[in-house]
């Protein structure tokens, strides 16, 4: 067995000895049956699928026999757009960044699986936002989360993706309501330190918002919310890789704590403006306990709202 394949073992057993149930209930299944909207295109496998479910189109284009799956009207989709830009690469805990964006992509993925709902994801790397397609099962998610864990470390690219534009493609690619998920540090390449100025990402996450349930995970280092007292250190951009010499002394360590706050409260206020259930998870901390605190502490305040409205 590889160690992607153990360290995805571990995180299963992690996630369903230690979250399992949590999202049980957490929305309302539709009625059962086979739904009327077509999902994504497969190849066909003889003596199993349904001819009927031919896909013409692709059949055509790929000269390779296609079927098109169907979504039961009881199913949902979640889709998660993850972060994997050059910013995702730093680390100085036990757990980098970059793993804790695979970490919560697949704990909402096995627990949103358990409960029969298809799951998709998008990535930003580099240039581009890439898509895999939302399936059911085990398998599929093993293979989506395989495919995070081996993509390479950034490089720095002239023009690379940005989180705004991963948050329209996610909302352009299904129209059907569900769960979306944005993993991210919400770092952006000019930072604003005014909590009430706009933010690049935040139109976008708006307009996602009015038609799904969105959850917001920002995922953080301690060391970019202080920095310690070493002297001189070199600085290097991951995004631009342009290199600075700086000596922390007190004052720049202040200077940069304050500019910390002011950044991770402008984004809080951002997604607050913008109606999104908003999650932090740090590095140097017990995600997993973050996260069932956080799906607790919001199925409670749904009961608590359920209770006021009711007669």
């Amino acid at each position: 067995m590889s160690g992607a394949e153990q360290a995805l073992r571990r995180l299963e057993l992690t996630v369903t000895r230690r979250l399992d149930g949590l999202l049980h209930g957490a929305h309302r299944g539709l009625l059962p049956g086979p739904g009327s909207e077509a999902g994504d295109s497969r190849v066909y496998a003889p003596g199993e699928d349904d001819v009927r479910r031919m896909d013409w189109a692709v059949t055509a284009r790929t000269t390779v026999p296609h079927v098109r799956d169907l979504i039961f009207d009881r199913e949902l989709e979640t889709w998660a757009l993850a972060d994997l830009s050059a910013s995702m690469d730093f680390g100085t805990a036990d757990t980098g960044k970059r793993d804790l964006v695979v970490a919560a992509v697949g704990a909402l993925g096995f627990l949103t699986s358990r409960m029969g709902d298809r799951f998709g994801a998008l990535v930003i790397h580099e240039e581009a936002v890439h898509r895999m397609p939302a399936r059911t099962g085990r398998p599929a998610l093993y293979g989506l989360l395989h495919s995070l864990m081996a993509a390479p470390r950034g490089r720095v690219v002239a023009d690379p993706a940005e989180l705004g534009e991963g948050i329209e493609v996610l909302n352009a690619t299904r129209r059907r309501r569900g769960l979306r998920v944005v993993v991210s540090d919400f770092l952006d390449a000019a930072p604003s330190l005014d909590p009430a100025a706009e933010r690049p990402w935040e139109r976008p996450i708006r307009r996602l918002a009015a038609r799904h349930q969105v959850l917001a995970v920002e995922v953080i280092d301690p060391r970019e919310l202080e920095l310690p007292e070493v002297g001189t250190v070199a600085f290097m951009d991951p995004e631009s890789g342009k290199v600075r010499e700086v000596h922390l002394s007190a004052a720049v360590r202040a200077a940069y704590a304050e500019a910390a706050a002011g950044q991770r409260e402008g984004t809080r206020a951002a997604l607050r403006r913008a109606g999104v259930a908003h999650l932090v998870l740090r590095t140097d901390r017990d995600w997993v306990s973050d996260l069932a605190r956080f799906v607790l502490g919001q199925r409670r305040t749904a009961y608590l709202a359920y209770r006021k409205a009711g007669p």
